[in-house]
């Protein structure tokens, strides 16, 4: 099969808790070989079955201000009225990129709008909607046992989300996740084959245009 050196793809998946974007990434790196995950930083304690590295990169306070300071974060946020920190780590997503890896990100609207800033000729997002919010409940219930009341916020939380789906290049319907998964997909493919984005190209139509 011939292949033409690219450019890698920074692949944004976003939805509201319990549409199914950790379960669509999940499904593609699992088939697709040149897809890695953005593996973020947090300040937040390491759980007993977390491995530094793997599940997050783990910093202290003081290494997370350095890294802002420095401009190695491609997004970043505060959760839990501020009290923890995530990010995003440029570093290895521009290696992954130079190298003609894809690099698939599960992170919310802002995160979304914070990497566009930074890398906006490699982004390509999706945000995945539930077929209705009934099945979007159903959801939540189902995966995080919450009362009633976290339910209730979480749904209006949801909503608020919902609204900025107009900012993203995609939108997936989530009712079946392997049809979900192959839409996705079919945007990554897509995002590959980019004139722009081969940059092995005009030196392979140059060698075709040869007498």
């Amino acid at each position: 099969m011939i292949e033409i050196a690219r450019r890698g793809v920074c692949l944004v998946l976003s939805a509201p808790s319990g549409a199914g974007k950790t379960a669509i990434a999940d499904a593609l790196l699992a088939s697709e070989p040149q897809l890695e995950r953005s593996i973020s930083v947090t300040t937040r304690a390491r759980r007993p079955a977390e491995i530094d590295g793997m599940h997050y990169h783990f910093l202290t306070e003081d290494g997370f201000q350095r890294a802002l300071h420095d401009n190695a974060l491609l997004e970043w946020a505060r959760v839990l009225q501020g009290t923890h920190a995530y990010g995003t780590p440029r570093a290895p997503v521009e290696r992954a990129l130079a190298a003609g890896r894809d690099v698939v990100f599960d992170i919310d609207w802002q995160g979304h709008t914070q990497l566009r800033e930074k890398l906006p000729a490699d982004v390509v997002s999706v945000f995945v909607l539930p077929p209705n919010l009934m099945t979007l409940r159903s959801r939540l219930v189902a995966r995080a046992g919450d009362r009633g009341d976290e339910i209730d916020r979480r749904m209006r939380v949801a909503r608020d989300e919902i609204r900025h789906w107009v900012e993203f290049d995609h939108v997936v319907v989530n009712e079946n996740l392997h049809f979900a998964a192959e839409a996705v997909r079919a945007v990554l493919h897509g995002a590959r084959l980019s004139a722009a984005r081969l940059t092995g190209l005009p030196g392979f139509v140059e060698q075709l245009a040869l007498p």
